[in-house]
């Protein structure tokens, strides 16, 4: 039976993953519009690919499920590359909490069903999670592990609760960090690892529009002020995720890996840190600039 690479979300980062390990794989690619699904799989097959496209709400377990039958179809999944999502500019509270926290707990509890042994799957997340104060035990407990259909109704994702788009991304990433960790157990009882990537900002044509935007000095005042002094590319995150799904990482499962030239810790201590920053989330001055639905 011939392995199946599932992937979401049909943008440059995904794309990138997908053509380190998808081939001689049957890859199903899965995204909100058809026509993006279509034009990921037209540049893969035309580079030798073997690639599927199938139209994908990650918002619906129902859509999900039909794009996991539609995978089964051609073989047994055996790889799982989780790149959709929107960002804080880029939509409401409510959808990003739809998309990004349940889509996602949602995407990892399905494929967990039926990853093959030996399976591996990578979610792409954010650094945005990682500079969000810490919660309480019990909180990340509860972002964790509450069953998908039931996180939507907790306490602390509640619209009083939620300052901001930005604010409920965070915690959107927080939650998948912690979903990786819960989930992992799981899927390792099938003998199958699942981990997260944080990007920072990486040069997609969305990046492209931002840099030539309003807010292109706040880009070019990080670059210039983080270790790296750069933006990252796609093919630098498909490196870290081609190291996860491969032999070379078969000791690691249920962990987030920040890839982002060292802003975070730019931003907690060196040049980016905030003259406020006293526990408080960070605003609106740190946007992401990754592509709508499909990183």
């Amino acid at each position: 039976m011939r392995e199946v690479l599932l992937w979401t979300g049909a943008g440059q980062i995904g794309m990138a993953i997908a053509r380190r390990v998808g081939y001689g794989k049957t890859v199903v690619v899965g995204d909100r519009s058809l026509e993006h699904a279509q034009a990921a799989a037209g540049v893969m097959n035309a580079a030798g690919f073997d690639v599927i496209p199938v139209e994908m709400d990650l918002s619906s377990r129902a859509s999900i499920q039909a794009l996991i039958r539609e995978a089964q179809r051609h073989g047994e999944i055996t790889m799982l590359v989780n790149a959709a999502g929107v960002s804080p500019s880029q939509a409401p509270i409510e959808t990003i909490l739809r998309v990004d926290l349940y889509g996602t707990a949602v995407l990892l509890e399905e494929v967990g069903q039926v990853i093959a042994p030996g399976g591996v799957g990578v979610t792409i997340s954010s650094q945005s999670g990682h500079r969000m104060p810490a919660l309480t035990p019990e909180e990340d407990a509860l972002l964790a592990c509450t069953p998908p259909e039931e996180l939507l109704q907790l306490d602390l994702l509640q619209p009083e609760r939620i300052r901001d788009t930005l604010h409920a991304y965070q915690l959107a990433k927080r939650c998948n960090e912690k979903r990786v960790m819960f989930e992992a157990v799981r899927w390792g009882a099938r003998g199958a690892r699942i981990n997260s990537i944080s990007p920072g900002i990486v040069v997609t044509p969305l990046a492209q529009d931002e840099f030539n935007g309003p807010r292109g000095a706040f880009y070019r005042d990080m670059f210039a002020r983080c270790p790296a002094g750069r933006p990252g590319t796609a093919d630098e995150i498909a490196n870290v995720a081609q190291l996860l799904m491969s032999p070379q990482g078969a000791f690691v499962t249920g962990a987030d890996f920040l890839v982002d030239g060292g802003a975070t810790a730019s931003y907690f201590y060196g040049p980016l840190k905030q003259p406020s920053q006293s526990g408080v989330p960070e605003t609106d001055r740190t946007p992401d600039t990754r592509e709508t639905r499909r990183n």
